[in-house]
This record gives C-alpha cells, sequence and structure tokens, in this order.
C-alpha cells in the first residue's frame, strides 16, 4: 500500500510544477509632459523642465523592463516642439543634469530607462529631465510636441 501513495504524491508535486505561472503585466498608471513654460529668445541660460511617467507592474515574477522615448517632431539628435512653420529645438534626459545620452529608445547613441526589475504590486515614478536650448530665434507662440511613451517588459 506504500508504494500507490508515493506515486499519488508524485503525480501531484509534478501536476503542481506543470502549472504555468501568471505572467506580469505594467502599463502606465501617470504620464506627466514636460512643460517648459516662456521661453525667451535673449536669455543665455538654457530652459530647463521636468515631467514624469508613473508605472505599475503586476502578476507573475518580476522580469525586467525598459521605458522607451520616441523622437517625437524632430530626430534623437534635436527633438523639435512646433509653432506652425516654427520650430524651437529640445531634448529629453534620463539625467537631472541634462547631458550624457538622450533618453529615447537605445538606438543612435540614445539610452533608455532600464532594464530594471520593478517592484511588483508598486507605483514606479521616473522623472523625464527636459532642455530647450538658449538663445534660438523663434517666433512668439505656443509649440509643442508629441512624444511616444512605450514600456517593454
Amino acid at each position: 500500500m506504500s508504494a500507490p501513495g508515493r506515486l499519488a504524491v508524485l503525480a501531484v508535486l509534478l501536476g503542481a510544477l506543470a502549472a504555468p505561472a501568471a505572467a506580469m503585466t505594467c502599463s502606465f498608471t501617470s504620464v506627466v509632459g514636460v512643460a517648459f513654460g516662456a521661453y525667451d529668445v535673449f536669455s543665455a541660460t538654457p530652459l530647463d523642465s521636468t515631467g514624469s511617467v508613473t508605472f505599475l507592474c503586476t502578476g507573475g515574477s518580476p522580469g525586467p523592463i525598459t521605458i522607451d522615448l520616441s523622437t517625437g517632431a524632430g530626430t534623437f539628435g534635436q527633438r523639435t516642439l512646433i509653432n506652425g512653420a516654427s520650430s524651437l529645438g529640445y531634448n529629453l534626459y534620463l539625467s537631472a543634469t541634462r547631458t550624457g545620452s538622450v533618453w529615447g529608445d537605445g538606438t543612435s547613441s540614445t539610452a533608455h530607462y532600464g532594464p530594471t526589475t520593478p517592484t511588483l504590486d508598486s507605483e514606479t515614478t521616473v522623472t523625464v529631465y527636459g532642455r530647450v536650448a538658449a538663445q534660438q530665434n523663434v517666433a512668439a507662440g505656443g509649440y509643442s510636441d508629441t512624444v511616444v511613451v512605450t514600456i517593454t517588459y
């Protein structure tokens, strides 16, 4: 009788090992754009501002994630804020110093956030550091750009 009991236990353990684990899922819970405010064309100082992306990962085993930013209207070398036919150069960075690699998608010498392993069931906020270069001769008005934020997990 002891032999059939061991087989039953072994079958239960194999069944538990074969069951697939739930996959981790991640999504953005908040995206705050970088709002530069008023730009002074005569200032010798760049105009800096910040925005943020907040994400949440749940379920399964935590695995590495990355967050990428698109070029928007320009290129990774210089993103472009647009107002009709006028444009204003700017860029986005992972670092508060706004030096080094531009935040992009890992191509063209850009960096992306990560890879990092998120804490499950806990929101994480990442700051986006923006800079408009000084002394660009542009017309007055409202300038904007749209940058797509992508989380890969």
